[in-house]
């Protein structure tokens, strides 16, 4: 574990330092994913996932990192993948290899890779298990957790991703960062136990599929609630009555909004997050089990394992009942 402790505090200062509670699930949303990720996971691969919780959870933030702080090139479309802009999905390229062949590099940077990116994934962090290689196999469940997260948030499968395109700008944030930030603290995160997924590719686009079959759910319930609004309802206003900015230069929410309009998605924002929760679990379960089934027990030392084996029951009790992360506020 030793090798492991420095780069999550540098992690958690560069999250900090770039404001991450208003990008992508935020911190709130993609550690809390991948957390309770390790908790879902069959007890042969949790004992070694658990024994680096805390890197697993605090790393679910880098890709963003590397996005926003980092500026990587690279990054920007692994996020995302707007559906509208290629057609029929049953005409869509089945590898990375084949979208690059397929489409030019300025079309993907544009409109994204996501969902051939977690399968290119799949295939590095399967390779990461036959070769027992903890630190490969680490980061990569980690960094892969993230994207799967993102893929169940709806409009990181559309074109019209902050609602831009339907006079709803400020969307994407308020529903993935804000009414997390908000209201996770009620969320009950305990998910079954990972399943195997037989056809890695199939449940790939399984999953994008169901996630953008929410975006016009998603974008009607916000239209019609701030039509039905006052606009100094709908966002906060200062003494003059008019519209305050947040640090992104956007129009900033009101609190009020943002309850009524989780009230009215009905459960959308936990649901998407435990769905995201069961996918992470069940792709590093069958990364695992595509490997071979590696016995990883010797990556760690005994002592290491023994001296976590109390807190992971502990754990385990916690997220059967939903409570793994107690009535901890946002900033925990």
């Amino acid at each position: 574990m030793k090798n492991f402790k420095a780069k999550p505090k540098l992690i958690a200062f560069f999250a900090i330092g770039i404001g991450f509670l208003t990008l992508s699930w935020g911190i709130v949303g993609h550690e809390r994913i991948n957390k309770a990720a390790v908790m879902a996971l069959p007890q042969q691969l949790q004992v070694f996932f658990h024994n680096h919780i805390d890197f697993i959870t605090q790393e679910a933030s880098v890709p963003d990192i590397r996005k926003y702080a980092l500026k990587y090139k690279d990054e920007n479309p692994r996020h995302y993948i707007d559906l509208e802009n290629f057609g029929s999905m049953d005409s869509l390229p089945k590898t990375l290899e084949e979208a690059t062949k397929k489409y030019d590099a300025k079309f993907l940077n544009d409109n994204g890779i996501l969902p051939w990116y977690i399968e290119d994934m799949m295939a590095k962090l399967t390779k990461a298990f036959k070769e027992k290689n903890r630190a490969e196999i680490l980061f990569l469940a980690a960094d892969l957790g993230h994207y799967i997260g993102d893929a169940h948030m709806p409009l990181h499968t559309s074109a019209n991703h902050d609602g831009q395109l339907s006079d709803q700008k400020g969307i994407h944030s308020l529903w993935e960062s804000r009414l997390p930030e908000l209201f996770v603290k009620n969320y009950k995160l305990n998910v079954p136990e990972a399943q195997y997924y037989e056809d890695v590719h199939k449940a790939t686009w399984d999953m994008i599929r169901d996630t953008h079959s929410l975006v016009q759910p998603l974008l009607a319930v916000d239209k019609k609630l701030r039509t039905s609004t006052p606009e100094n309802q709908v966002f906060v206003v200062d003494a003059e009555g008019k519209i305050v900015k947040n640090k992104y230069n956007s129009a900033k929410f009101s609190d009020e909004y943002a309850a009524k309009l989780h009230t009215e998605l009905n459960g959308m924002v936990e649901s998407q997050m435990k769905k995201a929760i069961t996918a992470t679990a069940s792709f590093w379960y069958t990364a695992w089990v595509n490997a071979g089934k590696p016995d990883l027990s010797d990556l760690d030392s005994k002592e290491l394992t023994k001296r976590n084996s109390k807190a992971l029951k502990e754990d385990l009790k916690l997220f059967q009942k939903g409570n793994l992360f107690g009535m901890q506020n946002q900033n925990d």
